[in-house]
């Protein structure tokens, strides 16, 4: 396990929970520590590669993510988040294990997201794999009851092949064109999506561009880091 800090260690630091990856982080990503202006410490859980996580879904990596997360709290971090999405299917055992606040997932952000808007209108989720996301994941969550529209980056061939397969290159342009494209697709197909939330902790860099077609909200993984990190604001005496 190794641990990366940025910044001065008399801010409180946020620790993150980190997948087996081989892939770029670039600026934006939560996996790169000057994508924070406060001190972030990373630790890697062994075995969880993003397979495992986002399509086998598979539940007995969650002893090894509470222990990772123990090593965190150890380390003297103040809240703990993760680099995917999908936890959100364990996010009432990471709460319940662990004695700081847990970020699992941005979707934490659809009662935000779902509390700003009119009632007309839904939540829009931009997820790495569609068919991965389940009603278990939305209910992990509490969830469950908003009215989502959910479109995919599964047909994504940069994104899917880099994030979900493992490549270990980024084309950053065809990645953003890709976003920009499944952006239009949900936005097209669901007109009454009023704010959206991405899923994926690696679509960040590409969250202004979502802003830009749409005009609408956009939250994820790093607006969910800095508001975590907020609520922390009276550490910082």
């Amino acid at each position: 396990m190794t641990a990366h800090s940025h910044c001065s260690q008399e801010k409180p630091a946020i620790g993150i929970l980190m997948l087996e990856t081989t892939f770029p982080r670039i600026p934006g990503d939560i996996g790169n520590p000057e994508t924070f202006s406060f001190p972030i410490i990373y630790e890697t859980v062994s075995g969880a590669s993003p397979k495992k996580v986002v399509i086998d879904a598979d539940a007995r990596l969650i002893e090894e993510f509470i222990n990772v997360g123990h090593a965190l709290v150890d380390q003297g971090v103040k809240a703990i988040t993760t680099s995917c999405g999908f936890l959100a299917l364990f996010h009432r055992q990471l709460v319940q294990a662990l004695s700081v606040p847990v970020y699992t997932s941005s979707l934490l952000q659809v009662h935000l997201a779902g509390t700003v808007i009119r009632r007309n209108q839904k939540v829009g989720i931009i997820t790495a794999r569609r068919q991965s996301l389940t009603d278990a994941h939305f209910a992990g969550v509490g969830i469950q009851d908003y009215p989502l529209a959910v479109v995919g980056m599964e047909d994504a061939e940069e994104f899917s092949a880099v994030f979900i397969g493992g490549k270990q290159t980024l084309n950053e342009k065809k990645c953003r064109r890709e976003m920009q494209s499944t952006t239009l697709k949900l936005v097209n197909a669901h007109p009454e999506v009023g704010a959206i939330v991405l899923e994926c902790t690696n679509m960040p860099p590409y969250a202004d561009t979502v802003r830009q077609v749409t005009g609408l909200p956009v939250f994820d993984a790093v607006t969910m880091v800095n508001y975590a990190y907020g609520a922390l604001a009276t550490s910082f005496s």
